[in-house]
């Protein structure tokens, strides 16, 4: 059997995996590993000007082109609305059953705390999907047969790492991303109408430097210049060992 080399990287919104992962997915996609994308939502809210259907068409195809610079295989939008992603038995269904259809060996979401409801449902969804995917008795939507395992995982930054208190966000693991800064900027770059928009809702005047900032704050923690922080779900009956020090030698940061 071949080994399975397909990563799934799954957020809420189109940005949210360039700002929050899209250097380790290059460095992983490099080494030869399978990426594939999706936002849960469109991100038909994130416009003042703009009417649900018509920023959320924009954004489709820049999270397509995001998705593609990072060199991914597929991008996926599972159709959700923005602020309206909630816990339940349809989404639940829905989201195994994409994840069926990927049957990723490694994820990538939100973390359990952050700063929007969408990103904290988005992490009990993906989490919930990971456990119920292998379940043949599981009722998800699709045919898709049921996946081959439960996946590492790994939560993300929260957004700008620091937790709902301003206080910095614990991490299991930095990856360097020095040697792909640019190509993750890049990455950003496809999200152009985000720029009036998060300029407006959060108060970021530049977020490709915003990005820069909170990279370089994490890659410090570790001797380098730039860093991307991770978590990694540990409990029953996930992978324990640290594919990310593995395969990317990621390090902890020092603890104090």
């Amino acid at each position: 059997m071949t080994e399975n080399r397909r990563v799934l990287a799954l957020f809420p919104h189109p940005d949210d995996m360039e700002i929050l992962c899209a250097g380790t997915l290059i460095r992983l996609h490099a080494l030869g590993y399978e990426i594939h994308v999706a936002t849960m939502t469109p991100g038909d809210a994130g416009s003042a000007t703009l009417p649900p259907e018509e920023i959320a068409a924009i954004r489709r195809e820049e999270a397509r082109r995001g998705a593609e610079a990072v060199g991914a295989a597929s991008y996926r939008c599972l159709e959700f609305r923005d602020l309206q992603i909630v816990f339940d038995n349809p989404s639940r269904r829905r989201v195994t059953g994409f994840l069926r259809e990927i049957d990723p060996f490694l994820v990538f979401t939100t973390p359990p705390s952050d700063y929007m409801f969408d990103h904290e449902i988005t992490s009990r969804l993906v989490r919930d999907a990971c456990f119920n995917a292998p379940i043949r008795n599981y009722d998800a939507e699709g045919d898709a047969e049921p996946s081959s395992g439960v996946p590492y995982l790994y939560y993300t930054d929260p957004i700008e790492g620091v937790d709902l208190y301003g206080d910095p966000a614990p991490v299991t693991a930095i990856v360097g991303i020095s040697m792909v800064i640019e190509r993750k900027a890049d990455a950003l770059k496809c999200h152009d109408s985000q720029r009036s928009w998060l300029q407006k809702q959060h108060g970021m005047d530049n977020y490709i430097e915003t990005m820069r900032a909170w990279s370089a704050r994490r890659g410090g923690q570790i001797g380098a210049a730039y860093g991307e922080g991770f978590r990694q779900h540990r409990g029953h009956p996930y992978p324990h060992d640290d594919l990310l020090a593995a395969v990317l030698q990621a390090q902890q940061p020092p603890s104090h």
